[in-house]
């Protein structure tokens, strides 16, 4: 494995950075993430193997830029509901249908994506770790606060509950369960957001 290049980097380079994860994006999108190499995004960027491996060390290291960018999205859109001045148990629900539509949008809409967000979460990619981390933050973030205006119950230990949310969230944004419910997934992220809600009631 080649080391990446070390040193700030200018603008130009920033640019071809995207310019390379945009074109690869593209042909994972043709041909699968794993069944491309750098060799063949190389003769596809028009670029040597050398010079791509100048910005990425690894297929495995665009990808995961790639699912950053993706997951930072996804992160950001949740994160502004959070921290919305509104009740808490309201903003768990619109957590869970904004996960919804931004999967359905990944995955249909950014088809392309979906092999490399699948093995992101198959391979337990930093990307797709830091995300799920995130997103449990959120929850926590919301469950304390819910606790506190007296909308949540307080028996149930803290962790115990984020634990058998963050499970519940899996099925709305986990690349491995989504085939089955792909076309009904607003509908259930509704259902489940209603069900966690009952669940969660004083």
């Amino acid at each position: 494995m080649r080391a990446p290049h070390s040193g700030q980097r200018g603008p130009v380079d920033h640019e071809r950075r995207d310019q390379i994860m945009t074109a690869a994006i593209e042909h994972f999108g043709h041909y699968g993430y794993k069944k491309t190499t750098i060799a063949d995004l190389a003769d596809a960027i028009g670029l040597s193997k050398a010079y791509i491996y100048k910005f990425f060390e690894s297929k495995k290291a665009i990808g995961e830029a790639i699912c950053a960018l993706q997951h930072g999205k996804m992160q950001a859109d949740i994160q502004a509901i959070v921290e919305e001045d509104k009740p808490a148990s309201d903003r768990m629900r619109r957590v869970f249908l904004a996960l919804a539509r931004n999967t359905v949008a990944l995955f249909s809409h950014e088809r392309k994506l979906h092999d490399i967000v699948y093995s992101a979460v198959e391979e337990e990619w930093t990307s797709a770790r830091s995300f799920a981390d995130a997103l449990r933050g959120m929850v926590e973030h919301l469950i304390r606060e819910g606790r506190e205006g007296g909308e949540f119950e307080r028996k149930t230990p803290v962790d115990e509950t984020c634990h058998a949310i963050m499970l519940v969230l899996q099925s709305i944004y986990h690349p491995l369960l989504l085939e089955q419910h792909m076309d009904t997934l607003d509908d259930d992220a509704a259902t489940l957001a209603s069900l966690v809600l009952r669940s969660l009631a004083p």
